[in-house]
């Protein structure tokens, strides 16, 4: 037993450290000897890879933009109308465009002036620079019911999903964890949210499923993601526990996960969400070599 153990650790680990030094290496970092020329990270290409800018706010947007094209993403996740010139200027595009508080969300009647006027503006954004997706919230509870909450959160979507449909911009609801981080947050079950986008009845309207806040709250992954196919429009990636890198330091094995989204046809956006805990940028090019499938 001791022998299969210390056989499966060193896998791995061989794993792990020859995805980072080829990773590395592509980009000339972490000290391994680049090529004369750099190369991309991403050759694959089966998901399409994007990364969140509030985990690297240290790096200016220009220059990020810079090493997100060198490693062959083509997005951005999480920004809003001034950082799309940037942008534009370097040929990415904002694969998730942020709109309002997440606390303060949909699922209150008196809230939805306010957020319905936020996710308009945001739409249509989009829709000026061809981006995809704006992001929507719920908000917490406060002793809601789950179907108060779903009633109230429809309610609000069915106002704005036409003009989602005529600008072709996906309003997407995030899951997030009520346990670690968000405590309180309505939309903590994958079922709530797929009961949104059933009565809202909108290909417009689909489901944000972030892998690091689903583990946390259901687990079961892969089943769920190949189960609700039809429902998600945009995936966040982060490792649990922690939200930190997705590596053999946390329990959720990404080529895997990545594989069953490539299989159900998915041709939206994967974006990173995790927060580096060591070199931000060697991190991300691992996380994008592991999840090129």
């Amino acid at each position: 037993m001791a022998t299969q153990s210390n056989n499966q650790l060193s896998r791995r680990t061989f794993i792990h450290n020859s995805a980072f030094v080829a990773a590395a290496g592509s980009l000339g970092i972490g000290g391994c000897a680049g090529p004369t020329k750099s190369e991309r990270i991403v050759t694959k290409g089966r998901i399409n890879q994007s990364v969140s800018k509030w985990c690297y706010g240290k790096i200016p947007l220009d220059e990020f933009c810079v090493i997100v094209k060198k490693m062959g993403m083509n997005a951005i996740d999480l920004l809003g109308p001034k950082d799309f010139p940037t942008l534009k200027k370097h040929g990415l595009v904002c694969s998730m465009i942020n709109t309002h508080n997440l606390r303060k969300g949909l699922n209150r009647k008196e809230n939805h002036a306010e957020c319905l006027a936020s996710i308009r503006s945001a739409i249509d954004a989009a829709a000026e620079y061809n981006f995809p997706n704006v992001i929507t919230f719920p908000g917490n509870r406060a002793g809601m019911s789950d179907e108060v909450g779903i009633e109230n959160t429809v309610i609000a979507l069915k106002q704005i999903a036409g003009h989602a449909e005529a600008k072709k911009v996906t309003i997407c609801l995030e899951y997030l964890n009520s346990k670690v981080n968000h405590k309180d947050y309505m939309f903590d079950r994958t079922a709530w949210g797929v009961e949104v986008c059933k009565k809202v009845g909108s290909e417009r309207v689909k489901i944000l499923y972030d892998i690091y806040h689903a583990q946390i709250m259901e687990g079961d992954i892969i089943r769920t993601i190949r189960d609700n196919k039809d429902y998600i429009a945009h995936y966040h990636t982060g490792g649990n526990p922690g939200r930190n890198e997705i590596d053999e330091t946390q329990e959720l094995y990404y080529p895997a996960i990545m594989r069953a989204i490539a299989e159900t046809g998915f041709k939206g956006y994967v974006a990173h969400e995790f927060v580096p805990k060591r070199n931000p940028i060697e991190s991300l090019a691992y996380a994008v070599r592991v999840c090129d499938v």
